[in-house]
């Protein structure tokens, strides 16, 4: 009796095992199968011209809402559109500031008239300068520029504070690297319009 037992011990040890085994080379032929697909998805992105990659970061830039907070607004007969003369230079720095009625804030997220602020549980948040001036993104790098998007860093600087709301760059983050690249390509291309944007105001600062 005790043979039996200790042999049926055995075979299920052994059949655990083989279960265990079997899922391991499973779960590395998925993880070889994703950095394959992820080799294949770089190598087959085409390579662009300097001049293909910028046409292409304005294109992107235009249709991903770029200019929805980061574009003064001025009002036309069709409502409100982004000022041509300020394209991409943030929350104007001369600009006052709304009254901010608190009570609002428990049950809405609040955009000042120009779109370039906007105020929440996060407190009041400015829409940065991001032409290619130095007061923008003119002096930053491409990789200052990637961490910003990919890991939601100001200024793309370790160790800075998150980026805010509404500034959704959880899912920009998703974009390829040509797409990344040909957005910074493109804004290192735009007029260059100094503006200073304010720092944030923290919840328990807003008057």
């Amino acid at each position: 009796m005790e043979l039996k037992e200790l042999s049926k011990q055995i075979n299920r040890l052994l059949a655990t095992a083989i279960i265990a085994l079997i899922i391991v080379v499973a779960m590395g032929l998925v993880l070889v199968s994703c950095r394959e697909q992820t080799k294949t998805t770089e190598m087959t992105q085409p390579t662009l011209s300097q001049e293909e990659l910028i046409k292409r970061g304005a294109y992107i830039v235009n249709a991903s809402g770029c200019h929805d907070c980061h574009s003064p607004k001025v009002m036309t007969s069709s409502g409100p559109e982004p000022d041509p003369e300020r394209l991409l230079s943030g929350y104007r720095a001369n600009m006052p500031l709304p009254k901010i009625q608190k009570e609002a804030l428990r049950d809405w997220v609040l955009f000042n008239q120009e779109q370039t602020s906007a105020v929440g549980p996060w407190g009041v948040s400015f829409a940065a300068n991001i032409t290619s001036a130095e007061t923008g993104i003119g002096n930053w790098t491409k990789e200052q520029f990637f961490r910003a998007i990919r890991k939601g860093k100001y200024k793309g600087l370790e160790g800075s504070r998150p980026l805010l709301p509404p500034m959704p760059w959880q899912v920009y983050r998703n974009m390829t690297d040509t797409d990344l690249n040909a957005i910074f390509a493109y804004l290192q291309t735009t007029k260059p319009i100094e503006n200073i944007v304010p720092a944030p105001i923290a919840p328990i600062d807003i008057k």
